[in-house]
């Protein structure tokens, strides 16, 4: 009974491993090896309109990013979708190549100063290739949470 469900599964688990290490070896000679991250390349404009080049990996919070790179960018529920203090401005066309925002992040939006079109929390955005050459903006004021010169460390 075995027989059959390996030959069905495309050969037995030994044959199938055996195969990976031959496509393996035969590309050099080495086990090929995981790909490093790709990096995108973005500007933050701070809150005094200066700007602040970064490069992340695909994959990194915007949130977080920020932070790591000294920005004014509260986060004061840790990214957890349960206050706006992350609120961003993102260029166009990039706003339009994200995923549109769901209702949770939509209602939060609703409660940060300064709205506009292209806002978004930037704790629900990961950076991608699409955010290439992005600039993301910080609001001129923000309702923030912390108090007594409390400043988020990055993750």
């Amino acid at each position: 009974m075995a027989a059959p469900m390996a030959a069905a599964s495309g050969g037995s688990v030994t044959r199938r491993l055996l195969r990976g290490v031959s496509r393996s070896l035969s590309s050099g000679g080495a086990p090929a090896e995981e790909p490093e991250a790709a990096v995108v390349n973005v500007v933050f404009v701070d809150r005094e309109g200066r700007q602040v080049p970064v490069r992340g990996r695909v994959g990194d919070n915007v949130l977080h990013l920020a932070q790591r790179h000294g920005l004014e960018l509260e986060g004061a529920c840790e990214a957890s979708l349960a206050c706006s203090t992350c609120h961003v401005y993102i260029s166009e066309p990039h706003l339009g190549r994200l995923p549109a925002p769901d209702e949770r992040e939509e209602d939060l939006l609703d409660q940060a100063p300064l709205l506009q079109e292209n806002s978004r929390l930037g704790c629900q955005l990961r950076l991608s290739p699409a955010l290439e050459g992005a600039r993301i903006a910080l609001p001129r004021l923000t309702r923030n949470f912390y108090v007594d010169g409390h400043v988020p460390k990055p993750h």
